[in-house]
């Protein structure tokens, strides 16, 4: 079975989750709600990407995040790929009312209560992916 390794980072400001829908120019998962996601390339650190991708997809710098917990990886099995799987390294930030400046690969950016997530259609596992952070 082949895998990818990626980064899945969730921001908090208060009570409140951001989440982005990935927009029709990305090559997948187009329209679904996620985190913010990015392909691990080479041997770089799982962290140091999930920085990059932060800054990339929200304009959020280093700066303006504290990294609340991270756990070890994840596999979920992709429905999209046949003998595929995602590796998935996720993280939990916190930032204080950031402004966010979507590139891109998402089309929108919602703040929710941590409930509300499963009234949208998401990425592959992405609330089991958040419950093993909070």
């Amino acid at each position: 079975m082949r895998a990818t390794k990626i980064v899945t980072s969730f921001i908090k400001d208060n009570d409140k989750l951001l989440i982005l829908k990935r927009s029709d120019k990305v090559k997948s998962m187009k329209g679904l709600w996620a985190g913010i996601s990015g392909i691990i390339e080479n041997n770089e650190e799982p962290l140091e990407r999930a920085k990059i991708e932060i800054f990339e997809e929200t304009g959020i710098t280093n700066e303006k995040i504290t990294l609340i917990k991270s756990i070890g990886e994840m596999r979920i099995n992709s429905p999209q790929y046949k003998n595929h799987e995602w590796e998935i390294f996720p993280f939990l930030f916190k930032a204080t009312k950031p402004t966010i400046k979507l590139n891109w690969e998402n089309s929108e950016f919602r703040w929710i209560n941590i409930e509300e997530l499963q009234n949208y259609e998401t990425v592959p596992s992405l609330q089991k992916v958040l419950l093993n952070l909070l």
